[in-house]
């Protein structure tokens, strides 16, 4: 009697773009060992050119069909299409805030939807979002923000992701790929941020700036105001504790109850951000202590000044808050949402909540410099999948300082 040999659960799939020296290529036959598969390359073409994407069809199989759609699952966000797939399938949401089980959750990377026989690319690129086909328009969107009725993108056929690619101009953006690390010299790392910096604003892009109270603390205060007024800043995100010593600092010349001039202890100094606090209440806000003269200079004197927008994130643990705080949650990471659009790169400066905070919300082609003196942080800013985000082990102040006298000197 014969005996029917199985045939493991297979699937070709397809995927183009930079994928040698973006170490894609590794990246993909690894996740097929890495789910007890195997793979055979049936086609692969390396681009001619530093500008000539790579081409790559193979045939993965895995031991059973579960290990098999985990394995699509995780090659997909590698820019692994399965070959013969057709349109994305959708399912509609039942209850506010309740997608499908088998809903596709999205990376940082640029993503194409097939609907229709048609390629399309979804707006409002962001990681560990939902798709939702609004109007025949593929949009990225929270799941707070599901509502019933909308048809949500289900499973991984029909979607396309692409990675980015590692920078074809080597020279210039070889610091986006040198890691973390306390041993790089400071003056080099300045250089090439405002050498990007330089860059994003000739491509009409803005740049959006992250800042903790650490900013004040070290005395970078001054030379981030310097550059808000100079206009190398379209927007601030920060929470409210910049918001509270920017203020102490240019009102009472303390952070944090230390005198900035010489490092002392102010005496009842610790009451001073408190004071601080109320001053601008008396004003009705930052804006009106600005426009009575009561606030003369910090950063969110030059921001309103300057009519650059800032948003000030509240958290369980502040003081007051500031009247400008928002304290609601949701609709403050809907004020950062707004202000990230359009952005071209984000500087991280001393603040490990709100950098992560931005990056989850950053398509992957937003570049990310981290200036922080813990390399932690550095590193959970870095640790998204992508070589968007370098991080600069030193101090903020020491950083501003150096950034702002290299820009001030085009």
């Amino acid at each position: 009697m014969s005996q029917t040999t199985r045939v493991p659960p297979q699937e070709v799939v397809e995927a183009e773009g930079h994928l040698i020296d973006s170490h894609i290529m590794e990246q993909i036959f690894d996740t097929v060992v890495e789910f007890s598969g195997r793979f055979e390359v049936e086609k692969f073409h390396i681009g001619r050119t530093n500008s000539e994407p790579s081409q790559l069809r193979m045939r993965v199989e895995a031991p059973d069909q579960e290990r098999l759609e985990k394995m699509l699952s995780q090659l997909l966000g590698l820019g692994c299409t399965p070959a013969d797939t057709g349109d994305a399938a959708l399912k509609p949401v039942e209850r506010d805030c309740c997608a499908p089980e088998d809903f596709y959750s999205t990376t940082n990377h640029r993503t194409l939807v097939r609907h229709g026989g048609v390629w399309l690319e979804a707006r409002n690129q962001r990681m560990d979002a939902l798709i939702v086909l609004e109007n025949g328009v593929p949009s990225c969107r929270r799941l707070r923000d599901v509502k019933a009725g909308d048809l949500v993108v289900v499973g991984v056929r029909g979607i396309r992701v692409i990675p980015e690619s590692k920078e074809r101009d080597r020279m210039a953006f070889a610091f986006m790929s040198n890691g973390i690390s306390s041993e790089r010299q400071v003056e080099t790392a300045v250089r090439q941020t405002a050498a990007l910096m330089r860059h994003v604003r000739a491509q009409g892009q803005g740049i959006i700036v992250v800042a903790g109270p650490v900013v004040v603390h070290t005395g970078g205060a001054p030379s981030l105001a310097a550059l808000i007024r100079g206009g190398w800043v379209q927007s601030l995100l920060a929470g409210n504790a910049l918001g509270v010593h920017d203020a102490e600092a240019a009102m009472l010349g303390t952070s944090l109850g230390i005198r900035i001039s010489d490092g002392r202890h102010e005496e009842h100094g610790h009451r001073n951000h408190m004071r601080a606090i109320n001053a601008i209440y008396h004003c009705g806000g930052i804006r009106g202590a600005v426009d009575s003269g009561r606030l003369t200079r910090g950063i969110l004197y030059e921001c309103v000044r300057t009519g650059v927008p800032f948003v000030l994130a509240g958290s369980l643990r502040d003081d007051g808050p500031l009247p400008d705080t928002i304290t609601d949650m949701n609709a403050a990471q809907d004020a950062y949402a707004a202000q990230i659009r359009g952005a071209g790169l984000v500087l991280c400066l001393g603040s490990m909540l709100h950098s992560i905070a931005t990056g989850n919300m950053l398509p992957g082609w937003v570049k990310i410099v981290c200036v922080d003196i813990n390399p932690a942080v550095a590193t959970k800013v870095s640790d998204r999948g992508t070589g968007q985000a370098v991080g600069v082990v030193t101090d903020v102040g020491l950083f501003l300082d150096l950034l702002n006298r290299t820009l001030s000197a085009d």
